[in-house]
């Protein structure tokens, strides 16, 4: 067989396939011609096969066909044949009028013939009664016969081409004539681009798609977590479990250190610019991730740093109406969750850290003993535990004065707070209906999901409760024009204690805090769990409504115009109470323990409104010359509202709302309502067009142009130009490569070049600046006031204007084995430009800031690899396994605002994200090894970090040789003992997707990981005392591997034990071993068993019976497995955010649901 020409027909048919998914819409003009000629070239033009009893149909039969409709088309090729037809999937079953299937017992013989497209027969098509070993393979003509169970299925596949099913009834007596379409999937798919699709066999630009496979059935909050991992170069940060929290997105690496600019990708959801976390990821059909200029530059300066190309589905043309419902329940636990060490160890800790550095313990020897002897006794009651001897012992001892002792000072209770605060297992919910039907002239799409996702806090309620709906309607209202709307509205409703935020440490208490005093009552003096159970409660209800209009033209054939209109309205509403705290006496009465109590409401309004308004021509040239033109222009503006206000004084706990609070403290005193809010808007406007040519799918150019303005920048300023222009080579369609085309299939060299503007600042205004008025800067006092004052502004520089992002990409693009082995590799380097930052520094005589500039560029050079295999072994069995790696490195190229080059700031010409520090010699274990360290250090030993050196501190390096450790003056060329000793930036992200199926069942194990990566912490979360003192130790189980010694007073005094082999140096209220350094510098990489799945499709012919088109059950667990050699407090993914790298925890997720369409 001719495999090449058959790819490039059927790269065609495919094209078809696509856009019959959608409207239904072919052109077939035909003058007498047989009618399988008819068929074949229908079968060609929309990518559906024709089913049908040989002598059924009279295929030599004369006809002419005019259509311009699928439906059209058909009728005429069967019309006077007395024959009726009805599609079945991707198959056109033709019937003979009044046939019915005749059986002969629970068996029939069915025979018949496998083709290609070309009409050429099939040699080794697995043939086979689905779920059973009862099968053949065709012969060398093709052909076949096979005794097919009454209820069974017939399944026909092989290597290289889309398998098909038909179920018992729809095969009538006769031959059966089947005609299978090549699986050139990575060839010849069709994918979403900018403004329109394109095959992916004529792609020059770098897209990679994740279709709606890869994302379903996991137990996420939303689509960002499900993309992580999947798509090389894309990398998605889950820097919190908060339920409130969005995944970060950036593509390729570091993109602006500029001030105020943004670097996330531009996210547009059917063409509209949307909330990837709060989108339904039950309606994404497929994901496109535009990376390069060349692919996104249609987009201008909105889209900088790529595009992510949402598609969600769209109603069915089959004339049926089908109903999709699917459901998720879920159990979830938080993972590498650290605990408060226990009273004992607790105690002995801070004593040893306030005696190592010379004090005197804070446990006494006394307290000591009866926290031994309450963490010895049984749990009696709340805050009480029993002896042996009937004994019983309070967490807090009572005071004569019938109050409760004072916690820090008389605490001997033992409490995890770790394990009070937050629960060990959550459960949440999601559930999902989908409607979906039409005809040729009118389709329909109509979901609805909930979600009910379940907090982790013990003490007080959060949640997140999340509403989707989604209705989308397409009217084919003449032969030339269609019109689409779609209406999207999500609603999220977040609720959490006022008291918790993401530093975890702020609600956790020293383990020898009471939970409970003995009456039952939350203990308050102090307590960590008051604030989070009674303290009051955050709402947040955020709501959008998306409406999207569009018009398709097309007066003539393959001249387009599109007429797209959207319009967003946000509206997000906070309402915080906090609430006045009452402690309890000892016998029971409260009285108040915080007098702060008020309300505070915001609002943020957001209205957006976007106009698109483009036209595009494709025409073909003695059908190798194939070209497409497009030109349009794009307008948007965003209004943007937002007011706060709180009020002191709630009135009456139960009701806190702002006209129900005094505007008074406790006390009585008034208190000034606090009111703020502002109004912002921006707009941007662009021209912009493209050109295509390719000559036979060989030889592809394209081109894009984009002229963008924007109102961020002043007049002379707001418009700029920029291009775009890519070029491919299909080299497996050259004729000389034809010998290798039966091994290499595919194999395409692609590379481009362009420019984009950046105007996503947080700073809408950056030409205007404003006087900031207020008493806060007052001097002096005016009858008891300060008076209201303005500061000066600081200048603005007149020649603001756009930061410039510059890149370029080589990209090779393969599939060998009849593309059972498919891959990528691209490189690319990506260049930012006049990034906008301060302007050199000038005499304060100036009296104001100076103005920010264009004055910063950077350069980022960075690779991508994917690999990809998909087989099947004998009839049932089938696999694959797909593999994605990318790096990118960032480097400083232009930076004026350092010009002493000190370290602790970018540097030119230096990588970003350098941690430099100190190279660790070791941990002293003996006063002898200090001493001699020191000694060989004459000219200042490590004064310059602190005194009192002594078993269980650091040794540091002296790599200058200077005879003492030092920063010396902390400018490049002078950094005394630091170096380079890591880097902070996730290098080799990677993801592996293995999967596989056998007769219904299903499984997928999806890794996904970083395999580089430092990270430097270098206070109490990791070392657990610091300088800020006792009050700020952080009591956490891991850090009691700390250095002890005989001479140490825990051990001297028989509660701990020696540990001169630990991890950690002695603790001291001091950072002199808390230097950044290398014996403590965190190896983040890691890998992460982020989804299993398990499930069970049960077969059509049971189903059936009940009226069921699918059914599937499903097992899936999410982040079940993590390998790291990171200490166990950090997260390797949440290390970037929280307080000290810890925040609110991920989980663990187990779920199970089902699948069912009917």
């Amino acid at each position: 067989m001719n495999y090449r020409k058959k790819a490039m027909l059927m790269a065609g048919a495919l094209l078809c396939l696509n856009l019959s998914i959608y409207s239904q819409s072919i052109s077939l003009k035909m003058n007498n011609v047989p009618v399988k000629k008819a068929i074949a070239e229908l079968q060609t033009k929309s990518g559906y096969s024709f089913v049908y009893i040989a002598g059924d149909l009279d295929t030599d039969r004369t006809v002419s066909v005019d259509a311009s409709q699928l439906k059209d088309a058909v009728a005429q090729i069967l019309k006077g044949q007395n024959v009726s037809y009805e599609i079945q999937g991707k198959n056109i079953v033709v019937k003979k009028t009044n046939q019915h299937q005749t059986t002969s017992g629970k068996k029939k013989t069915v025979t018949g013939v496998v083709k290609d497209a070309n009409g050429e027969p099939i040699i080794g098509a697995t043939v086979v009664e689905k779920g059973t070993t009862n099968g053949t393979v065709t012969d060398f003509d093709g052909k076949y016969t096979l005794e097919l169970s009454e209820n069974g299925t017939l399944s026909i596949s092989y290597i290289g081409y889309k398998s098909q099913e038909f179920a018992s009834s729809q095969i009538k007596s006769g031959p059966l004539a089947i005609t299978l379409k090549e699986d050139t999937e990575m060839m010849d798919e069709v994918v979403v681009v900018g403004f329109g699709t394109q095959k992916k066999v004529n792609l020059t630009g770098s897209v990679s798609v994740v279709d709606d496979k890869e994302l379903r059935n996991r137990p996420v909050t939303n689509a960002s977590q499900a993309l992580q991992g999947i798509v090389p170069g894309l990398q998605i940060t889950q820097s919190s479990g908060d339920l409130n929290s969005a995944p970060s997105i950036n593509i390729r690496g570091v993109s602006t250190i500029g001030e105020g600019s943004s670097g996330s990708p531009l996210v547009l959801i059917d063409g509209m610019e949307g909330d990837l976390n709060s989108l339904n990821p039950q309606d994404i059909a497929s994901i496109s991730v535009l990376k390069d200029a060349a692919a996104s530059s249609i987009y201008g300066s909105r889209a900088p740093f790529g595009v992510i190309l949402v598609t969600t589905k769209s109603g069915a043309t089959g004339g049926k109406t089908r109903f999709n419902y699917n459901n998720s329940f879920r159990w979830a636990t938080p993972i590498r969750m650290t605990h408060s060490m226990n009273s004992v160890d607790f105690g002995s800790w801070v004593n040893d850290a306030n005696t190592n550095g010379g004090g005197g313990i804070y446990f006494s020897k006394e307290r000591m003993d009866k926290i031994v002897a309450f963490r010895n006794a049984k749990p009696y009651g709340p805050g009480t535990r029993i002896t042996d001897d009937g004994t019983i012992l309070y967490g807090t001892p009572a005071k004569s004065d019938g109050y409760w002792e004072d916690g820090f000072a008389e605490g001997i209770d033992d409490v995890d707070w770790f394990s009070t605060i937050f629960k060990t297992w959550t459960f949440s919910q999601e559930h999902n209906l989908s409607v979906s039907g039409g005809s040729e002239k009118l389709n329909y799409y109509v979901s609805l999901n909930y979600l009910g996702q379940g907090g982790f806090m013990n003490l007080a309620d959060d949640g997140l409760d999340r509403y989707n709906g989604t209705a989308k309607i397409s009217s084919k209202v003449t032969d030339w024009l269609q019109m689409n709307y779609t209406m999207r509205f999500t609603r999220e409703d977040y609720l959490r204690p006022t008291g918790l935020n993401d530093d975890l440490y702020d609600a956790m208490g020293w383990p020898v805090l009471s939970l409970y005093d003995a009456n039952g009552y939350y203990y308050s003096t102090p307590s960590p769990s008051l604030g989070i159970a009674e303290g009051g409660e955050t709402t947040q209800q955020t709501d959008n409504i998306y409406h999207q209009l569009g018009f398709l033209i097309e007066p003539i054939k393959n001249w387009k115009t599109h007429i797209d209109l959207n319009y967003r309205i946000k509206n997000q509403n906070e309402h915080v109470d906090r609430q006045m705290l009452y402690n309890h006496d000892v016998n029971g009465n409260p009285y108040v323990y915080d007098k702060t109590s008020y309300v505070s409401e915001s609002n943020l309004k957001e209205n957006y409104f976007n106009v698109n308004i483009y036209s595009d021509y494709t025409f073909s040239i003695n059908d190798v010359h194939n070209l497409h033109v497009m030109a349009g222009f794009q307008a948007e503006n965003l209004n943007q509202k937002y007011y706060s206000l709180r009020r002191d004084g709630i009135m009456f706990p139960n009701k806190p709302d702002v006209d129900l609070t005094t505007g008074l403290d406790y006390d009585g005193n008034p208190i000034t309502p606090e009111v703020s809010g502002y109004r912002n808007s921006w707009s941007t406007a662009g021209f912009f067009g493209r050109f295509n040519y390719n000559y036979n799918d060989k030889y592809l150019f394209e081109a894009n142009l984009r002229y963008d303005g924007t109102s961020r920048f002043q007049k002379g300023n707001q418009w700029k130009l920029f291009p775009s222009f890519s070029l491919g080579w299909n080299i497996a369609r050259e004729e000389f490569f034809e010998p290798l085309s039966s091994v290499i299939g595919t194999l395409k060299l692609r590379g481009s070049y362009g420019t984009l503007g950046n105007q996503n600042t947080t700073n809408w205004y950056q030409t205007y600046q404003t006087m900031v008025v207020g008493s806060a800067n007052g001097e002096w006092m005016m009858n008891g006031r300060r008076p209201n004052t303005a500061t000066v502004p600081a200048l603005v520089s007149p020649l603001l204007t756009w930061e410039t992002i510059e890149s370029y990409n080589i990209g090779l693009d393969w599939g060998l084995l009849n593309n059972r082995l498919t891959g990528s590799f691209e490189y690319y380097v990506r260049n930012t430009k006049n990034m906008i930052g301060n302007a050199p520094e000038l005499p304060s005589i100036l009296g104001t800031a100076v103005p920010v500039t264009n004055n910063t560029d950077l350069r980022t050079r960075g690779w991508e690899l994917s690999i990809g295999w998909n087989d099947m072994i004998g009839n049932d069995f089938s696999y694959g396994a797909k593999f994605n790696l990318s790096d990118a490195r960032t480097f400083i190229t232009r930076y004026p605002n350092n010009p002493t080059q000190s370290i602790s700031t970018y540097i030119e010409g230096r990588e970003i994200n350098e941690i430099w520090g100190y190279v660790t010699k070791g941990l002293a274990r003996t006063d002898a090894q200090m001493t001699e360290h020191l000694q060989g250090l004459p000219n200042g030993g490590q004064d310059a970090l602190g005194s009192d050196w002594r078993a269980g501190d650091i040794m540091y390096a002296d790599i200058d040789g200077d005879g003492k450790i030092s920063s010396g003056s902390g400018r490049l060329g002078d950094t005394g003992d630091m170096k380079v000793i890591g880097n902070s930036t996730p290098r080799f992200l990677f993801g592996l997707d293995l999967y596989a199926s056998w007769k219904g069942f299903d499984i997928r194990m999806f890794f996904q990981g970083v395999m580089k990566r430092d990270f430097w912490q270098g206070s109490g979360y990791l070392f657990g005392a610091n300088s800020r003192g006792m009050w700020s130790s952080f009591g956490i189980s891991d850090v009691h591997d700390y250095f002890r010694d005989e001479n140490t007073w825990s051990v001297k005094e028989g509660y701990q034990s020696a540990n001169i082999n630990a991890y950690l140096p002695r603790p001291l209220y001091n950072d002199k071993n808390l230097q950044t350094q290398t014996g403590y510098l965190q190896n983040a990489a890691y890998i992460r068993l982020k989804n299993l799945q398990i499930g069970y499709t049960l077969p059509k012919s049971v189903v059936s019976k009940i009226g069921i088109q699918d059914l599937r059950i499903y097992f899936s667990g999410e982040n079940l497995w993590t390998g790291t050699s990171l200490v166990k407090q950090f997260d390797p993914e949440t290390i970037s955010s929280g307080v000290g790298g810890i925040g609110y925890p991920l989980s663990r997720t187990l779920s199970c649901g089902l699948n069912v369409s009917f």
